[in-house]
């Protein structure tokens, strides 16, 4: 029997555990979760005979040396900056090691080590990062082994909610971390187009949107994320002339999103004063000049520019932002108290389903011709449960594990999922989830 070590119950972790339970019998695996929430694990392993869930504080050394060290392979479903613990261990105790976050410098030091302990600590390998890097690479081995020469590579990805249920002015409901989405963009967006290098300051970002169609999901728009630069070494496409890298969202979004950046709302840098006495109605007036006679609405509206009874002003309104309800929390940051609001409108209804769309654009020159592929997908959720983000976060992820578990995953070291020998068989056992992509050649 092999053991799975899964530490980490939260609801991105969902259709992984319910994966790696479902084959447990055909390959002779118990899976082991363990979570702050001992009651959360229980849910997840729901009585399985070959489960169990446990109380894990990874901040508790000897415990998590402990449990890595009964493990055959650990999959490591905490927050980012907790897995180089659990990584360190890992490499002790000479047990490979799966997560879909990004590779953190701590573990990219971890590599030489790894090899010489014959570790495999498999980074990045959900949705974005992950199925993004499979799906992409895929295209490009495949374009070059051709003798097709790459010269713009762009991709998006977008967490939203399914259309079905689209149904607020925003067109938009928190389907993964609220805090990511409010302090989303900060900092310098840099990308290169046509041999230029550009960079987009956070204040200027949401203005600089490109718009684009997903299969039969319609129009999407585009803002650009921070660092799109990094993917050409990544991608082995040091020289291309264009690489660009983006969220995706509904029309219209980005454009009202720009006025939190715009009076401060999104800042996570210093503390409101009373903030749990203010109301939101005080908290937006605090942004603006201070002016007694002129209605916080029409003080708003000139100092962005807008019409008093424009779209814009219309979702500032949904939200309530103008009323006189009490926020409630004591010493917030604007991005909290702005989360704080956002929450009681941007949540998931009861019955509602998320989306997640994805999409490359890949511009090529082949035998002296141009030619372009369009690569797209986009999948819906089951329930609030089997999200499609628990979906494309946890099934690459368990995917892998049983790969490697198998012995068709052999790679040691710090890997990303780049390689034809982990992301071919992950992507053709995603295809029988609905993870797809669908590609058209079009015009260049």
């Amino acid at each position: 029997m092999q053991h799975i070590l899964i530490l980490g119950a939260g609801l991105s972790a969902s259709s992984l555990i319910k994966y790696l339970l479902d084959h447990s019998e055909q390959y002779d695996w118990h899976i082991r979760l363990g979570d702050l929430s001992v009651e959360t694990a229980q849910a997840k392993i729901n009585n399985h005979p070959r489960g169990a869930a446990f109380y894990f504080d990874v901040n508790d050394e000897n415990l998590c040396r402990e449990e890595v060290k009964k493990a055959d392979i650990v999959v490591s479903m905490l927050p980012a900056s907790l897995h180089f613990k659990v990584a360190r261990a890992c490499v002790d105790f000479g047990k490979n090691m799966v997560t879909a976050s990004y590779v953190s410098p701590q573990i990219e030091a971890l590599n030489e080590e790894a090899k010489a302990k014959n570790v495999l600590i498999l980074n990045e390998i959900g949705v974005d990062p992950g199925i993004d890097h499979m799906s992409a690479m895929q295209v490009i081995d495949r374009i070059k082994t051709l003798g097709g020469e790459i010269t713009s590579f762009q991709s998006s990805t977008g967490g939203l909610v399914a259309p079905k249920y689209d149904n607020n002015p925003w067109n938009y409901k928190f389907t993964w971390n609220p805090r990511n989405v409010v302090l989303a963009g900060q900092g310098v967006s840099k990308f290169i187009r046509n041999g230029k290098y550009k960079y987009i300051p956070y204040h200027k970002l949401f203005k600089r949107i490109v718009r684009t169609e997903v299969l039969d999901y319609g129009e999407f728009e585009i803002y650009p994320n921070r660092d799109s630069l990094k993917y050409r070494e990544i991608y082995g496409l040091d020289h291309i002339p264009s690489m660009f890298r983006g969220t995706m969202r509904r029309p219209g979004y980005s454009r009202s999103w720009n006025i939190f950046v715009q009076l401060g709302m999104t800042d996570d840098s210093f503390i409101i004063e009373d903030s749990e006495n203010m109301t939101y109605r005080e908290f937006v007036n605090s942004f603006l000049e201070y002016e007694t006679k002129i209605p916080v609405e029409t003080k708003l509206a000139n100092y962005l520019g807008i019409e008093e009874e424009s779209e814009i002003m219309y979702k500032l309104r949904w939200l309530d932002l103008f009323k006189p309800i009490k926020i409630g929390l004591k010493r917030a940051t604007p991005a909290q108290i702005l989360q704080h609001i956002l929450l009681k409108k941007w949540v998931l209804d009861k019955e509602d389903k998320d989306m997640i769309v994805m999409q490359h654009r890949f511009e090529y020159t082949l035998k002296n011709q141009n030619k372009v592929i369009l690569s797209s997908m986009a999948i819906e959720g089951t329930d609030q449960t089997h999200t499609a983000m628990s979906k494309t976060v946890g099934y690459p992820v368990a995917i892998a594990c049983k790969l490697i578990l198998t012995g068709k995953i052999k790679d040691v070291g710090v890997k990303l999922p780049l390689d034809a020998s982990i992301y071919e068989p992950v992507l053709e056992e995603l295809q029988s989830f609905g993870i797809q992509f669908i590609e058209e050649e079009i015009e260049s």
